[in-house]
């Protein structure tokens, strides 16, 4: 079976610097991600890659299972790159929410 190309989106929450604890997300402040996901069958499996996201990963008995993992796995990648980040950051700095696209 050739490759498959699917996008997937999903909320992202964001935070505040000096109050990294905080989640931002409500229906209307939502930011929404797309990225690509890689699909490949490898015998009764769909193992899932992202293209954007290094060693972001899934894998399905069905492309939609794999496609629902592979997005839980970019989401906690990119939570804990976030924690990172924000605990690195002084007091006297702030943040703000920059909308791509």
């Amino acid at each position: 079976m050739p490759g498959v190309i699917s996008n997937l989106t999903f909320p992202v929450s964001g935070t505040t610097a000096g109050n990294s604890s905080k989640s931002i997300m409500t229906g209307n402040d939502a930011m929404k991600n797309e990225f690509t996901a890689l699909l490949k069958k490898d015998g009764d499996w769909f193992i899932g890659y992202c293209a954007e996201i290094p060693n972001a990963n899934g894998q399905g008995k069905t492309k939609d299972e794999c496609l629902k993992n592979l997005s839980y796995a970019i989401e906690l990648i990119l939570e804990d790159k976030r924690e990172d980040s924000l605990r690195s950051i002084h007091d006297y700095v702030t943040s703000e929410m920059v909308t791509v696209g």
